[in-house]
């Protein structure tokens, strides 16, 4: 299952991706974090629905210093292959 987060409130400049890739790693799914132009970070990563579901909480809670206001997360279709490892782009 592959699913594509867009996280909103005061997530950059906090050291949110690379928390991003430590609650990947930790939980083993697989996919990217990134820096959005309008202030956003986007993530995109593959696992189990219960993987998943984790990793939505932990966007959700963030790393200490940032403030989430928001997390939308949709179903992504792209079968691309994901990096073998998460990682920050």
């Amino acid at each position: 299952m592959r699913i594509g987060y867009h996280i909103s409130g005061a997530v950059q400049g906090v050291g949110f991706r690379y928390f991003t890739r430590r609650a990947g790693e930790r939980i083993g799914i697989i996919g990217w974090v990134r820096n959005l132009d309008d202030g956003r970070v986007e993530a995109v990563a593959d696992g189990t629905a219960t993987q998943l579901e984790e990793f939505a909480r932990a966007l959700g809670q963030g790393p200490p210093g940032a403030h989430v206001t928001d997390v939308h997360a949709m179903e992504v279709l792209d079968d691309t292959p994901l990096p073998i490892r998460f990682e920050i782009r």
